[in-house]
């Protein structure tokens, strides 16, 4: 069977940002979709379009505007419970950002208001993360252990850069209440073994979450298939804007999960003394949720479904492969994560030797017009597994190409030369 191919020049177009031209004649070569993506036309158009011809607060006005700001904001929510295979729409969470998502889950877990006996947590209760997660997916969990006398445990991570599973078993015990990992890593790129981890929480009688922040941009995500109980992910990083995030969880869950925040929309009923709360997904979206970023993630949506998943699943996969063989031609450099395809995405994190990231970032910048990320992003326990101070990552997403990757090996080359 062929793969699905994608036409990159005509995507390219879609964004405008890639057509520029930086200081001195240099073309903009855009290599960090992993911190965050750029955006295409038809979200920028659409935005644009609510703000300007139909904006108004939703859930409330009872006139033209306010029905038709409703009625795009509740379709975006539609579009996403689609995409990610959400068996309800009553499922999909409007937050932020996945941080905000992440912290609501952790928020529920030893709540006195919680009634519901699996979000209790106090002493002798652990927490299991990973040795490879995200700042925010390592700092509401350490709050909330402190906040509980609950323990925090993690799975180590081996040299190649996955998960150490070896200790599952005792890891992952009756006394776990709740397993909370990367679906994808911000650094290697490691895709995790969601099914084998999940077996084992199963067993455990522990919930598990997800940050799929990296990995719902770039491939197919079915929640459903995957079985899991939470999942988090960001627009900014699957073509859409900022400012807007999404928590799944089970439906029963948030049906016994309490509230995050309070204010206007998430309440049924109001007494001085007292409130009752809507039903999910409203009861977790206190106050005016950000309308059009919401209504510009729908967008998105609708822009990576026309191209396909599993053609940008398919390009990246290429890309990476490409990337790999080119960058194991360099001197000296040191590849943090998998070397091989397997189970791994288009996130490539690497060193130098002898030349601190920093400046390979600024030289990368200044002089070929390569943006990559420099630094520990935002996964510090990570990198000091590894014996480093951070790292220089290439991101990958469906509008790059082998030449742009061609363009950071010839930087690299010229990085080395200056420092040789």
């Amino acid at each position: 069977m062929s793969l699905p191919t994608l036409d990159v020049e005509r995507i390219r177009k879609d964004f405008p940002v890639l057509s520029r031209e930086l200081p001195g004649d240099r073309p903009l070569i855009y290599l960090d979709s992993g911190n965050s993506s750029q955006k295409p036309l038809q979200v920028i158009e659409t935005m644009r379009d609510h703000m300007t011809m139909h904006y108004s607060n939703v859930g409330r006005a009872m006139h033209v505007l306010g029905a038709e700001s409703t009625e795009a904001f509740e379709d975006a929510r539609d579009k996403i419970a689609a995409f990610i295979g959400a068996p309800s729409r009553d499922e999909v969470v409007f937050t932020k950002n996945a941080s905000e998502a992440l912290n609501l889950v952790a928020y529920a877990f030893g709540n006195p208001a919680g009634e519901d006996p699996r979000f209790r947590l106090g002493p002798g209760d652990e927490i299991v993360i990973s040795e490879m997660e995200h700042h925010s997916n390592i700092v509401p969990w350490q709050l909330l252990a402190q906040r509980t006398g609950a323990t925090l445990r993690w799975f180590p991570v081996t040299d190649e850069g996955r998960l150490d599973l070896s200790g599952i078993d005792d890891l992952v015990t009756e006394r776990t209440k709740i397993v909370s990992i990367a679906h994808q890593s911000n650094v290697l790129g490691t895709v995790n073994p969601v099914a084998e981890v999940l077996a084992r929480a199963r067993q455990a009688g522990a919930l598990l979450m997800l940050d799929a922040s990296q990995s719902v941009p770039h491939h197919p995500v079915d929640v459903a298939a995957l079985g899991v109980d939470f999942v988090a992910f960001t627009g900014h990083k699957m073509a859409g804007p900022s400012g807007i995030g999404v928590l799944w969880a089970r439906g029963e869950l948030l049906a016994a999960m309490p509230p995050f925040l309070g204010g206007g929309e998430m309440i049924e009923a109001v007494w001085m003394d007292r409130s009752t709360y809507a039903p999910a997904p409203h009861k977790f979206e206190a106050g005016t949720p950000p309308i059009v970023e919401a209504i510009g993630l729908g967008a998105a949506v609708d822009y990576l479904t026309a191209v396909g998943m599993d053609a940008i699943e398919a390009h990246e996969r290429e890309l990476t492969a490409y990337a790999l063989g080119a960058l194991a031609e360099l001197p000296s450099l040191r590849l943090i994560g998998p070397g091989t395809l397997d189970q791994r995405g288009a996130t490539v994190s690497f060193t130098l030797e002898g030349i601190h990231p920093h400046d390979v970032g600024q030289i990368l910048d200044d002089v070929f017009g390569v943006a990559v990320r420099v630094g520990h992003h935002c996964a510090r326990p990570l990198h000091l597994r590894f014996g480093i101070p951070a790292t220089t990552r290439a991101s990958f997403y469906l509008y790059n190409t082998t030449g742009e990757i061609d363009a950071l090996v010839r930087g690299l080359h010229h990085v080395q030369k200056v420092f040789a």
